[in-house]
């Protein structure tokens, strides 16, 4: 009979796909056969919903096969996938990157394996050491250089499934990059969980500017920096003089702001005010006027008003923010968020996260529009279809080079798209 190699399924973020790279790679070391192994997601109520809904498919697909349920939800309830029939195994976030988890899933697996392994994932104070040569498109690869957070937003369980900031040493960081940068790769995206945090924890107390002055120093080949979300308010000075020195670095930034009215953001526990967000996107687009933002924006947060809603729905354009992550509200039991009284009905806070949406697509239209006539240097991520430096789509009607950057000038906007 031939061995079933283990199927992987990943919810959430782009932290927990690399992370079940990591994960395919410790599995295949070990000799695991015949498992499914479900990465999940606890940032949204509704995110815990999906991953019981795809466990019950898994099971229904493969009823043979040893399942195993990890990732964030599963450190912060383990307990509900515990009681789910159709999961043999729960393991933490931390245990998931640990040799040993896959090796006791090996060939002499005999189902004696403790059930329930997940562990207090805030004592958990070492680096992952799990490095992913070139996950990603084969034009672009994910550096993971940071997990976890020290923060405690009101509204966020995320802390609680990753623990607190570590940071991969710079060292470390650059070595991956050379390699990936041999290998052919033409784009490296640093991510994390909250990556503004990096170096906190290490030798020195660097910050993500000097990580990213370092990385451009030192491998002069690599064409093009990205950097995935970051908070704002954490931007030090010198990721401020890369946007404005850098050409390298991507003129692109996902703002973690989370909402626009700051007796709103005070309940939430940020720590910027509305003045903060739009100072920092009027300096960054002064050092790089052709720079890009994104942002994480949450609708109907506990006693949101209206008025508190149109100030979030302001800062599209009082931040100039092209691309919008919107987040319904969804209380997540165990955050502080989740005690304050719900003001806001379910009708209201789909209303005013469509009507953000709506905003969103009026940005996008009017950043594709701008493009038409202009030349950009265009990442291919496969032969019909290439990212502009700030992100955007462009689609070609002859085939190109995959993994190349090629110059091309504009012609038209298709629907979320621009044609070269």
């Amino acid at each position: 009979m031939t061995a079933q190699p283990p199927i992987f399924a990943t919810l959430g973020c782009r932290l927990n796909a690399y992370e079940t790279e990591a994960m395919k790679t410790l599995a295949e070391g070990a000799g695991v056969e015949g498992a499914v192994v479900v990465n999940t997601c606890a940032v949204t109520a509704e995110a815990v919903r999906k991953a019981r809904q795809e466990i019950r498919r898994l099971r229904r697909e493969h009823p043979e096969a040893k399942l195993i349920v990890t990732g964030c939800a599963a450190q912060t309830e383990p307990e509900t996938f515990a009681g789910m029939g159709e999961v043999d195994m729960v393991v933490g976030n931390a245990e998931k990157m640990q040799p040993e988890t896959w090796s006791r899933l090996g060939p002499d697996f005999v189902g004696d394996t403790e059930r329930v392994q997940v562990d207090d994932i805030m004592s958990v104070t070492e680096t992952a050491g799990h490095l992913i040569d070139g996950f990603g498109t084969r034009s672009r690869a994910y550096v993971q250089v940071q997990n976890g957070c020290d923060h405690r937003c009101t509204f966020c369980i995320i802390p609680y499934g990753r623990g607190n900031s570590r940071s991969v040493p710079a060292g470390v960081v650059v070595d991956q990059i050379k390699r990936l940068v041999d290998k052919g790769f033409n784009e490296v995206v640093l991510t994390g969980v909250d990556l503004t945090s990096w170096g906190a924890d290490l030798p020195g107390e660097p910050r993500l500017g000097d990580l990213v002055m370092r990385i451009l120093r030192l491998v002069p080949d690599l064409p093009r920096l990205r950097i995935s979300s970051i908070d704002s308010i954490e931007a030090d000075e010198n990721l401020m003089l890369a946007i404005a020195s850098e050409p390298r670095l991507m003129p692109h930034l996902h703002l973690s702001l989370q909402h626009g009215d700051d007796l709103i953001l005070k309940r939430m526990k940020r720590r910027h005010l509305r003045d903060d967000a739009i100072a920092f996107t009027e300096e960054a687009r002064r050092l790089r006027p052709d720079i890009t933002f994104g942002a994480d924006i949450i609708a109907g947060f506990p006693t949101e008003t209206e008025a508190h809603f149109e100030n979030s729905l302001q800062l599209v354009d009082d931040c100039d923010l092209t691309w919008l992550h919107v987040f319904p509200y969804s209380a997540r039991e165990g955050t502080p968020a989740a005690r304050i009284p719900q003001k806001v009905n379910g009708k209201v806070i789909k209303d005013r996260a469509a009507r953000l949406r709506e905003a969103g697509e009026a940005a996008v239209a009017r950043h594709l529009a701008a493009q038409v006539g202009k030349t950009h240097q265009v990442l291919m991520e496969n032969p019909h279809m290439g990212r502009t430096e700030q992100f955007a789509e462009v689609v070609f009607a002859t085939p190109q080079v995959e993994g190349a950057i090629v110059s091309t000038r504009i012609t038209d906007v298709a629907i979320h798209q621009l044609k070269a």
